[in-house]
């Protein structure tokens, strides 16, 4: 569509007439433009991803045209609340890429689900009476409106929610065959992998592999076969010591606990209790899950974050006997076993420490044994009454309280002896609450001379110190407290080996060695992980697909019988107990449904009566696949709902298969997944187990889940306060930082950093659609700074993305009569080479995440179209081009009125033309009070306004302003800046 040379000319600004110009680019007209061009892309597919074979193959006629590029973003909890502005950064920053990337001839898959189990809408429940699926149903509608409107280029036929009947019933399949599997350490070479339970059994069965007591499987009844089979499952039941949390009436898996010893969710206390709960045996693959982090692309502060929860450690087991004699007849026999990861500094162990949970306390001798001191019996007359009394202290604090008591030197004389195995003394056993019984054998031997909390117990309970490191030329005669430093042992012989004159690793080497020759130890690698706790004690979480039979042992449902639905119970509170009360149990909300929990069904033997699980699996087991429901959605009669696999191989090879995905890396897995660094090991450690055991069952062919991870930075806010420290109404409060604030006439202090309903400081995404449009809104989340930085919201700066749309409408459209203002005259070589700098420049910023950078560069290219008198067509439509992976709606509109059919979201990005790109170029200083912070290559000609936005934007300059406001901007173009802030 050619524009006639007596086009009218352009409006440069807004008339100053009072009429509203008919056709300027208003927050109405862009809410009118916006809503009309979600319509469209609805209607006509325009954001379908294309399958390669399958039910979705049509997506917009693409047949699965270009490479596959698998987006996502760490989908939503729902809550009633709606979204605010700092929600959607990395939503519109998946999108931005995920467009352009479409524009680059990608087949981009992007979807949108949402996590819709958990405690929030279950709590709301508790407190009205009103179901959670209602409550959390509306809080679904309301997000879909708003990521709606924001015009996000989402696929919505494989959107879902986690509390969908038909993804239910996978999450559980899923469950299943997890419980159905086993892990053979033996298998691929002794890496290791899952196998099917009937392949252990057949295994037994034949002889191939012993039983674990050496019976015979043939002698086993058929119950004895059960228990074997059960205890080796990688989903299983176990009586464990737990993280009991009364305040949300549930137990909690140690990645829910904060550092200090309160729950993630509600900040309730978390007590030590022993339950019998559902464990998946996630320690099983903490091998592969520490070495295959160095397979993707993640942000090291990610992975060390996993390798250090995992926590690796090579040592060795070491064995104590328990000292049998008149005295300990209940202990006579028994040992207690400890891990230490310096078995070198084994001749210095001079007492051991139980936790208060230790079996080894079930029973305590009935007196103090010959030689006990006053100062270790706690003043209590026999070791019963001062184990009893410990026992209660210890169990009214929480885990890291027990911890942070460490340094008060608590604890009491158990009254057993055990006897060191290299030196053949007797050592005292204490118990005190910082050995915690879920971490290691929940015991330890106390080496005071190398460890100055052994040291200091030591001391305070006048007990020997041994030294057995020393460095070059001994210790100073006046050396007090532990020595941690390197040396060589000393003081390390017995009648056997020595270790004297040896350095630490060739020292434990030998005594490793010597432990094993005589049965008292062996090395070994432990880990901080634990297996993963999976029973919840309330009622809005996925049902176990489990029942139990009369022996009171698990049955799998058959998969046809999937999903198992929550049944109606009068209320949804979890009953909590006394934490003083050791003895008593939690009830789960799905046990108040008989009906639900006995069931008679015939399994293959004839009726049966069953009882269900009354447990609920955690709110991560629908966040642990989601990524690959988004890959096969439908339930059709070619997909999964055969029952055979959760996702069409076929399916999974394409998006995610590490052959062709060069982007996720070796591993293969999602191409880009953003989302918070708060997900670091809950959500990200459990979705790479449940992803190794279906890759080992052939249910995947990604070694890993999330190929790339990139966690965005935060949106925060200002907050005020007045005299009273009552919060008042941030988008209320007038001034500036010279003059100061106030709140209706008076003053008011700032702070800086969530945003929250609680602080009166939340801007929600309709207001931004209101006032300025979703386009504005979009421009204005990219351009504040790198994504993986956090961020100042300022609602007053969003007129300055506004006005770039703004100029660029008015580039193309005359604000008067609507008609096109561009011309078909060919570009001059100086709006040539601006072009296409900017096409080069933009392409290198978008490819990099950098969207900041790239709207500067969009900015400058725009402004100086703006600086002709006409613009030219070839000169504008790459920049509409360009815009529109950030700024689509506005995009889509100039594009059509330029003359094109259809929607440009699938038409080329420009390339830039390298004879162009040829330019003179001087160096820009940029500084920020007054330190070199940043260069900037630019053309000599360059304008004071587009210099000024190019220093600040960038990122080692907005690293160094990290959010503060900017007072002063001094620009001498072309070679300084200098930012005061």
């Amino acid at each position: 569509m050619s524009t006639p040379d007596t086009a009218p000319a352009r409006s440069e600004a807004p008339a100053a007439s009072s009429h509203e110009p008919a056709h300027r680019y208003t927050p109405a007209l862009a809410q009118q433009i916006e809503e009309r061009w979600q319509d469209l892309w609805e209607e006509q597919g325009t954001f379908w991803a294309a399958n390669p074979s399958g039910a979705l193959t049509d997506g917009d006629g693409a047949q699965a045209a270009g490479s596959p590029y698998f987006i996502m973003d760490m989908f939503p909890y729902p809550s009633g609340a709606g979204l605010h502005v700092g929600h959607p950064l990395g939503f519109i920053a998946t999108d931005v890429v995920g467009r352009f990337r479409m524009m680059c001839g990608d087949n981009v898959l992007h979807a949108m689900a949402f996590d819709a189990f958990g405690l929030p809408a279950e709590q709301y429940a508790v407190q009205t009476g009103e179901h959670p699926r209602l409550v959390t149903e509306r809080n679904i509608k309301v997000y879909q409106r708003q990521l709606r409107r924001m015009g996000l280029a989402h696929d919505p036929r494989r959107s879902f929610a986690t509390i969908d009947s038909d993804y239910v019933r996978w999450t559980q399949w899923i469950f299943l065959q997890i419980f159905d599997s086993w892990y053979d350490t033996e298998a691929d070479g002794g890496q290791g992998r899952a196998r099917r339970i009937p392949e252990l059994e057949a295994e037994y069965a034949s002889g191939v592999r012993a039983l674990p007591d050496g019976r015979s499987w043939a002698a086993l009844s058929d119950v004895e076969r059960r228990d074997v089979l059960d205890a080796q499952r990688l989903a299983y039941v176990d009586e464990s010591v737990v993280n009991w949390c009364p305040g949300l009436g549930t137990v909690l898996a140690n990645e829910e606990v904060t550092s200090d010893g309160r729950s993630e969710r509600g900040n309730f206390p978390v007590f030590q209790r022993s339950l019998r709960q559902w464990k998946m045996r996630i320690t099983a693959y903490a091998d592969r899950l520490t070495d295959d982090l160095e397979l993707i692309d993640w942000p090291e502060k990610v992975k060390s974050m996993q390798r250090n929860w995992i926590g690796r450690s090579t040592g060795a087991n070491v064995r104590f006997d328990v000292v049998a004699g008149e005295y300990d007849a209940a202990g006579a026999g028994a040992q207690v076993e400890v891990f230490t990861t310096r078995p070198d500094t084994l001749f210095g162990a001079t007492f051991m420490v139980v936790a208060p949970e230790h079996p080894l306390l079930d029973e305590v001798p009935a007196a103090w044994p010959d030689g006990t001191r006053d100062v270790w019996t706690g003043g209590h007359a026999t070791p019963a009454e001062a184990v009893a009394a410990y026992r209660r202290e210890a169990a009214s604090k929480t885990a890291v309280e027990r911890q942070a008591d460490a340094g008060k030197k608590t604890g009491v004389f158990t009254g057993h002896l055990a006897v060191n195995p290299v030196s053949g003394s007797t050592v005292p056993v204490f118990t005190a609450d910082y050995v915690l019984m879920g971490y290691g054998t929940g015991a330890i031997m106390a080496v005071p001379g190398g460890d100055q909390r052994d040291f200091d117990f030591a001391e305070a309970f006048a007990l020997p110190v041994i030294r057995t490191v020393e460095p070059a030329g001994g210790l100073p005669e006046d050396f007090a407290g532990a020595y941690t430093g390197d040396g060589v042992a000393v003081n390390s012989t017995n009648d056997e080996v020595s270790l004297d004159g040896l350095g630490v690793a060739e020292a434990k080497e030998r005594i490793v060695a010597w432990l094993q020759a005589r049965g008292a130890g062996e090395g070994t690698t432990t880990y901080r992980l634990r297996d993963w706790l999976f029973s919840r004690q309330r009622y809005w979480g996925e049902p176990f697909p489990i029942l139990w039979d009369a022996d009171d042992r698990p049955v799998a449902i058959p998969r046809h019988l999937l999903p198992v639905e929550l049944p109606e119970v009068p209320d949804f509170a979890p009953r909590t107990f006394d934490p003083q009360d050791a003895g008593s149990t939690p009830e789960a909300p799905l046990g108040r449904n008989e009906d639900w929990v006995h069931v008679t069904l015939d399994l293959g033997d004839g009726p049966q009566q069953y009882r269900r699980d009354t447990n609920t699996m955690p709110n991560w087991a629908g966040s642990c696949w989601y990524y690959l429901r988004y890959l096969d959605p439908t339930d059709s009669t070619d997909g999964p709902s055969d029952g055979t696999a959760v996702v069409d191989p076929e399916l999974e090879s394409y998006w995610m298969g590490p052959r062709h995905n060069a982007t996720s890396g070796p591993a293969g897995g999602v191409d880009l997944y953003v989302g918070g660094v708060e997900h670091a090991v809950l959500h990200l450690l459990y979705a790479r187990f449940w992803h190794k055991v279906l890759l080992d069952l052939g249910y995947v062919s990604s070694l890993e889940p999330f190929g790339k991870l990139f966690n965005q930075g935060y949106v925060q806010a200002y907050a005020f306060t007045d005299d009273r420290g009552f919060y008042v109404p941030a988008a209320e409060v007038e001034g500036d930082e010279q003059a100061g604030f106030t709140f209706e006439g008076s003053p008011v202090d700032r702070e800086y950093g969530k945003m929250g309903k609680s602080l009166k400081n939340v801007v929600t995404p309709d207001e931004m659609y209101e006032k300025y449009g979703a386009d504005t809104f979009r421009v204005y989340e990219m351009s504040m700074g790198p994504l993986d930085l956090s961020r100042p919201w300022e609602t007053r700066a969003v007129v300055g993305s506004q006005r770039f749309l703004q100029r660029l409408w008015r580039n193309v459209v005359d604000e008067e009569t609507g008609a096109l203002v561009v011309t078909d005259d060919e570009p001059d070589t100086a709006t040539l080479r601006a072009m296409h700098r900017a096409i080069a420049d933009v392409h290198v910023e978008m490819e990099h995440m950098r969207p900041n950078t790239a709207i500067a560069k969009l900015i400058t290219y725009n402004n100086h179209l703006t600086s002709l008198d006409r613009v030219p067509r070839a000169a504008v439509e790459p920049l509409v081009l360009m815009v529109a992976p950030i700024a689509p709606h506005i995009a889509e509109e100039l594009w059509l009125r330029l003359g094109h059919d259809g929607s440009l979201a699938r038409e080329p990005f420009p390339a830039a033309d390298e004879q162009y790109l040829v330019e003179d170029t001087v160096t820009c200083v940029v500084q920020v009070k007054g330190k070199v912070r940043g260069r900037l290559e630019v053309p000599p000609s360059i304008s004071d306004a587009d210099l000024e936005a190019a220093a600040l934007a960038e990122p080692n300059v907005v690293r160094a302003i990290d959010g503060a406001p900017v007072r002063k901007v001094i620009v001498r173009a072309p070679k300084l800046v200098n930012i005061v802030v």
